[in-house]
Parts: structure tokens; sequence; C-alpha cells
């Protein structure tokens, strides 16, 4: 999901930039980030801080919702293109309670709830 939504930004911002016929140089500048920084921001390889997102609405002009492609505008055919949920969050409540648990497990524990797991599916 995060390398989805990285790529969503890095698209946005980037017809963003275009947009205003600026140069990754100038977006740099102007949001105080050094310049290969906002290169790979903009190819999708890292996600901005709030911080970051917050300049870079300001300097392009446009909203954190296109940014983050929640907007249909500036998005092909004007549907937005939104980042998945993680799966776990279509899960049922008692479910995702569990996995939040079983995360915190160590792993002689993961394996003995693994077994019992096994043992109620029979």
């Amino acid at each position: 999901m995060e390398q989805r939504l990285a790529t969503i930004i890095g698209n946005s911002v980037r017809a963003a930039r275009q947009r205003l016929e600026l140069t990754q140089a100038d977006v740099a500048e102007r949001v105080g980030i050094a310049t290969e920084v906002y290169g790979r921001l903009e190819r999708g390889h890292m996600l901005p801080s709030v911080r970051t997102l917050r300049k870079l609405c300001l300097v392009l002009n446009c909203s954190s919702d296109v940014l983050l492609g929640m907007a249909g505008v500036g998005v092909e055919g004007g549907a937005p293109a939104l980042a998945e949920d993680p799966p776990e969050y279509r899960e049922r409540p008692e479910v995702r309670r569990l996995l939040r648990t079983v995360r915190k497990l160590d792993a002689p524990r993961l394996r003995l709830l693994g077994q019992v797991a096994h043992a109620l599916e029979n």
C-alpha cells in the first residue's frame, strides 16, 4: 500500500509541477528539500512527511486530496485513483483484534498458536 501511495503522490506532484511549468529544482527549493529528494519523491520512491506534503500543496497550488489521489481533478477519466485499504481493514472487528494481538507474539508463542489453530480446523 505504501508503494502504491508513493506512486500516486509522485505522479500527482509531477503533473502539478509540469502544469505550473516548474523544474524539479524550482519545487525543491520552494519546499525546502534537496532536489535529489524531490526527484525520489516524484518517481514514487518515497513518501513525503506531512509537513512536506503541506508545503507541496502550497507550492503546487493544489489540495492534498489531489496529491493523495483522492480527487478526480487531474486524474485520467475523472475517476479518483485511491490507494486500497489493507486487507485487514476489511476483516471483522474480532479478527482485527486477534491480528493485533498475534503480531505482538514472539516466535515460540506464534508457533504454539499456529498449532492450536491447526487443531481447531479439524
